[in-house]
This record gives C-alpha cells, structure tokens and sequence, in this order.
C-alpha cells in the first residue's frame, strides 16, 4: 500500500550536534547491560561463587528493575522544573549508576561467599535503581524531541548507530579480562575495568541532560506531586497504564519487539557454544577469539549496513513496510547458518551476517520512531503527554521478555542434550543447538510480522494527528 510522504519542515529538524547528544546517552545506556553480562561470569570463574547465587544476582535486582520502572515513567511525565521533566533525572541517574557500576565490581576471592553475594546484591540494587531513573526519562526525551515523523527515524537511527558500537567493543572485554598477560586474574580484570567502563559510561550518559532539547508540555496536563495528592495520583498512575494497554498501536509494538528481541535473546548466546563446540571440538582454545569477532562484525553490520539502509527506506515506504522487508531479509539470513557454520571453513559463519543483522538491528530505530507517534495518538485521544509511562511499559517488556529469553536458553540445552562438563558433545545436542538457533528467531520473526501487518499508524494519519494536536495547542515553541 502506498504512503503519501511529506517534507520535513526545517523547524522540525533536530540539529546534528542533538542527535549526536542523544546518542552518546545511547552509547552508555547500552554499554551498561553490554559489559554487565560479560563481567557476570567472572563472579563463578573468577571468584568461584555458586551458580543458584549467581542466578539470584541476575534475577533479584531485575526484579527490583522492573517494579521502578513504570514509577519512573509516572514521576517524569509529571515533573515540572526549571530543566524540564526529563533532564534532572538523566543527569541523576547517570551519576548514580555509572558510580555503582564500579562499586558493585570491588569483590575479592579473599571475601567470604556470603559477604560477595551480600555486597554485590546491595550494590547492583543501587546500580538499577540509577539505571532506571537515568534511561526512562533518557528514552521518553528521544520520543519528545521532535515532532515530525521522519525525524523521529532519523534521530533513533543516529542514536542507534553510535549505540551499536557498545556491541562491537564489548566483546573484546572478555578477551581482556582473561588474558594473564593484560590481568593477572578475572576478577582483578573485572575490578579494574570496571572503573573505566562506569566512568566512560557515566560521562556519556550525562551528555543528553546538558544538550538535549524537547517539545514544551502544557503545566497544566502535569498532576501535582504532593503527599496531599497521593491517593489521586495512585489511581492517575494505574490509569495510565490502563489507557497505553488500550492503545492497539501501542500493544502491537510491544509484542512484537517482544517476540524478534527475545527469540533472538533467547539464542543468541548459542553461538558462543556452536563455534567452541562443533566447529572446534570443544576446544575453547583453539576457538580463541573466534566468538568475539561473530558478535563484533554482527555489530558492525548493523553499525554500516543496517541502520543507513532501513532509515533511507522508511522514509520511502514507511515505517511498517520497512520492519516487515528488515524481518524478511533476516529470515533468510537465519536460514543460511545451517549450511555457514562449518568447521572446515569457519570464515563462512560471516556470510550471513548483513541478512540477519537485518532483524535485530531494524528493530529499535524503527520502534522507538513508532512509539514516539503513537504518543501523539495517545495525546489525541486522552489530551496529556506520558511519554515516560510509555516508555516504561514499552523496556519493562523487552526486560521481562529477557528473562524469559534467559529460562528458555536453559530449557532447550537441556532439551537439546548439551553437557556443560563434557569438551565433546554427541552429534545429536550439536544438531539440537544449530536447529534452535535457526527455529527460535524464525518463529518469534514470523509472529511479530503477522502481528505487524495490521499495524495502521500510517505517515498519512501521523501527519493528521499532528495537525490535529497543534489546533489544539496553539503555537508551538522549542524549549
């Protein structure tokens, strides 16, 4: 079906240097959980803590992390400051977890197993917390910088661009941290890198509070936070999470972001074990840095290929047509590794890198493009701006989703027959791993595109919400 396109207004463009501020709080929002997943290992390798511990930590302070999160949302669609409602708490946020980030990874063998667990269960408590207060108001800000359909593409697709590379470097702290030559031990390697990946994040983090402009919002559509308030501003929070559920722009972006990230999340990590296991026989040591340049060059696929192209496309058959070409494309590119991961010619595993970067690389360049439009069809409809409760709703799935991602990983190992404590595993869980790593995207890719297919928020009806919107406002002004 045909769009009909319009021309972006020159005062409806971000300028670069902006976008490019945004992205730095890009960069720093991915490095996080980037890092934090290859430096969790080192609590069992390095500091030989028991994996029933090791799970609690991954799954205590999540939790934690998903119950503020939608809080965040509704204190920042409903602060009114000098600053706006965005910017204190990304300048706060970013303060307080780049600062835990490198508390949390002080521990020592030397430490007794109880006291480890305790200190970093504390910390990374603390650590999400900023985390949360940080990237909510820091993710709803990008939905409210511009107006204009388009721009909101090209602003996500900067951000998204310069965030990838978090992807393309962090696979290398692996190879850092257990080198001897680099660090004498893991944990010391964590200790110490630690400081630098929490004060580069830290840094970056903070730059969309200093730089960053967003649309102004009638006082007026702000509740009043007060103690006097509070059993009003109960029910108003519960009711905004009632009126983004009904939403069915909204609920079909959910899941399917749900359904793409997390069947690839739920995989991903089987790469790691296909390249130690089948194409080098266990061996992890004749794999070398083999995994790391898989996540690295996929990385930058989506860096150079993916993000230029499907910006450039959107802008021509619009942003629902481009999300199911990008998943077209990645399905081929999922196919194509049952015949590429071979173990005499392991360069092959590359080959289909730029089809299936395709998938999760489009996703949330278009996605958070869409969910800043459909915030000015939630305005049409209830007359306030909650960009932060959509926000909150819209990461709380894609955390929750990755939960589940990480049970299902261990579900289908032990479906598949793989064996942790064996360097050689039987051709039968070798086959399981490489069949699922097809299967699983594939499914979650197919269901997101039927789900997708009826999703009608055209540039058309955009356009004529936003002309609606500024009859209601008046003049609008960029502060």
């Amino acid at each position: 079906m045909n769009e009909k396109h319009y021309t972006t207004a020159p005062e409806d463009r971000i300028p670069l240097g902006q976008k490019i501020a945004f992205g730095a709080g890009m960069l720093g929002n991915q490095m996080f959980p980037a890092a934090l997943a290859i430096f969790m290992v080192v609590l069992v390798k390095g500091l030989g803590m028991d994996p029933i511990l090791w799970g609690l930590l991954f799954f205590l302070p999540r939790l934690f992390d998903a119950l503020t999160d939608p809080i965040m949302g509704f204190l920042s669609d409903n602060t009114n400051s000098q600053w706006g409602r965005r910017r204190p708490y990304v300048f706060i946020g970013a303060i307080i977890a780049g600062t835990f980030y490198m508390i949390m990874w002080q521990v020592y063998p030397e430490n007794s197993e109880a006291f480890n667990f305790t200190y970093f269960l504390l910390t990374s408590i603390v650590f999400y917390l900023g985390l949360t207060i940080f990237s909510t108001p820091y993710v709803a800000m990008g939905y409210e910088m511009s107006n204009d359909f388009h721009e909101r593409t090209r602003l996500m697709a900067v951000a998204q661009w310069i965030g990838q590379w978090a992807w393309v470097i962090v696979p290398w702290f692996w190879v850092m941290i257990y080198d001897p030559d680099i660090f004498a031990t893991p944990d010391a390697g964590a200790r110490t890198l630690s400081i630098w990946v929490g004060l580069f994040c830290l840094c970056l983090a903070i730059v969309p509070a200093l730089f960053c402009k967003t649309q102004p919002v009638d006082p007026d559509h702000i509740l009043k936070l007060t103690r006097v308030n509070f059993g009003e501003n109960l029910g108003k929070f519960f009711q905004g999470f009632v009126q983004a559920f009904k939403n069915k722009a909204f609920v079909k972006l959910c899941i399917a972001t749900f359904f793409v990230f997390n069947a690839f999340n739920t995989v991903a990590g089987f790469s790691f074990f296909i390249i130690v296991y089948y194409m080098n026989a266990g061996d992890a040591a004749v794999a070398g840095t083999w995994p790391a340049w898989f996540g690295s060059i996929s990385a930058l696929c989506t860096t150079f290929l993916v993000i230029p192209v499907i910006t450039f496309i959107s802008q021509r058959i619009g942003k629902r047509n481009t999300f199911l070409l990008a998943q077209m494309i990645s399905l081929v590119g999922y196919a194509m590794f049952w015949w590429c991961f071979q173990p005499e010619n392991p360069q092959m595993m590359f080959l289909p890198l730029p089809l299936f970067a395709f998938g999760i690389g489009s996703l949330f360049t278009l996605m958070m493009s869409m969910t800043a439009d459909v915030c000015d069809l939630d305005e049409l409809n209830t007359g306030t701006r909650t960009e932060g409760t959509f926000a909150a709703i819209y990461w709380w799935m894609v955390k929750f989703g990755f939960a589940i991602a990480g049970l299902l990983s261990g579900l289908i190992l032990k479906l598949v027959g793989f064996d942790q404590d064996v360097a050689v595993q039987t051709p039968e869980a070798l086959s399981g791993l490489r069949l699922a790593y097809i299967l699983v995207p594939i499914t979650g890719t197919l269901i997101a595109m039927a789900v997708m297919s009826r999703y009608d928020l055209s540039e058309q009806k955009a356009h004529e919400i936003r002309l609606e919107l500024e009859t209601r406002r008046g003049v609008r002004a960029v502060s």
